[in-house]
C-alpha cells in the first residue's frame, strides 16, 4: 500500500488528439498498474495534454485531468512543460499516448520512493532492432538512444523544483538534453533491471495516425520482406515520440 494519501505520481501525458485508441491503451495500463499498487484513488492523478485541439479523455477510476492547450507543434515539449507546472505528484512519469505502463511498474517504483530518479527497462522490441533499452554495457547509461523517457520516474523536487520543470524547448533533441540534465542533477539515482513499459504499444491501434518514425520503421520492414505493404494515407501529426 501506499504510504499516505497525498498524490504520490503525475502521470504526464501530451497527445495530439489523433489516437484515440493508443490513448485509451495508455490510461488503461495507468489504471492497472495503479490497482496493482494498491494506490488509493486520490493517490494518483493523469494529465492529459491535447495539442491544439479537444480530444476526448477516456474513463479512469482514477482522476484524469484534461487540458485543451494551444497548438505547439513541437513535438509535446511545450505541453509536457505546461502538464509539469499543474501537476501535483510527488513523482512524475512521462507516458507518451502511444505507450504503456507494464501492471508491475509503479509498485516497483514504490520500493525505491527515497530515489530522485529510478531508470528501469523498457520493452522496445516493436520499435527498435534491440529488446530492451536501455542497454547495459561498458558505455554511458545516459547516451542518445540509449533511454527514453518511458524508462523514468522522477521526483519532482528534482524536475520541477531544482531544474525548472521541461527545458530545451527550441532543441529538437529536447528529450535527451533534459534526461542528462536530470541524471547529471539527480541526488540519488536507481537503476533497476525490471521493465516498467512498451514502447509504441499503441502504434497499430490508430493506422491514420503512425508517427513520421513508426511509418519509417514499417517502411523498412516492407523492405525487408520485398513485398508491398498497403497502408492507408495518412495525414502528417506532431511527433511525441522520442525518436
Amino acid at each position: 500500500m501506499a504510504m499516505d494519501g497525498d498524490i504520490l505520481f503525475s502521470i504526464i501525458t501530451p497527445s495530439a488528439g489523433n489516437r484515440p485508441n493508443a490513448l485509451k491503451n495508455a490510461v488503461s495500463s495507468v489504471e492497472r498498474a495503479a490497482r496493482f499498487a494498491g494506490l488509493e484513488r486520490n493517490q494518483l492523478e493523469i494529465l492529459i495534454g491535447f495539442d491544439g485541439t479537444r480530444g476526448k479523455a477516456p474513463d479512469c477510476a482514477y482522476p484524469v485531468r484534461t487540458f485543451y492547450l494551444p497548438r505547439d507543434r513541437n513535438r509535446g515539449h511545450g505541453v509536457r512543460d505546461t502538464l509539469l507546472k499543474l501537476s501535483s505528484g510527488e513523482k512524475i512519469i512521462f507516458l507518451d499516448d502511444d505507450n504503456v505502463l507494464k501492471p508491475c511498474s509503479l509498485s516497483r517504483y514504490m520500493r525505491h520512493r527515497e530515489a530522485e530518479m529510478v531508470i528501469g527497462r523498457i520493452d522496445a522490441q516493436l520499435a527498435l532492432g534491440q529488446p530492451w533499452l536501455p542497454v547495459f554495457d561498458d558505455g554511458p547509461l545516459v547516451r542518445p538512444g540509449n533511454l527514453d523517457l518511458l524508462c523514468m520516474c522522477l521526483s519532482r523536487r528534482l524536475v520541477v523544483d531544482r531544474c525548472g520543470g521541461w527545458r530545451f524547448h527550441g532543441e529538437f533533441d529536447s528529450c535527451q538534453r533534459n534526461m542528462a540534465d536530470w541524471h547529471h542533477r539527480a541526488r540519488s539515482v536507481t537503476v533497476i533491471e525490471e521493465v516498467v513499459g512498451i514502447f509504441d504499444a499503441g502504434r497499430s491501434l490508430d493506422r491514420a495516425a503512425l508517427s513520421s518514425r513508426q511509418k519509417d520503421l514499417l517502411d523498412g520492414l516492407v523492405g525487408q520482406r520485398g513485398t508491398p505493404l498497403s497502408r492507408p494515407r495518412t495525414r502528417r501529426a506532431p511527433s511525441l515520440a522520442l525518436a
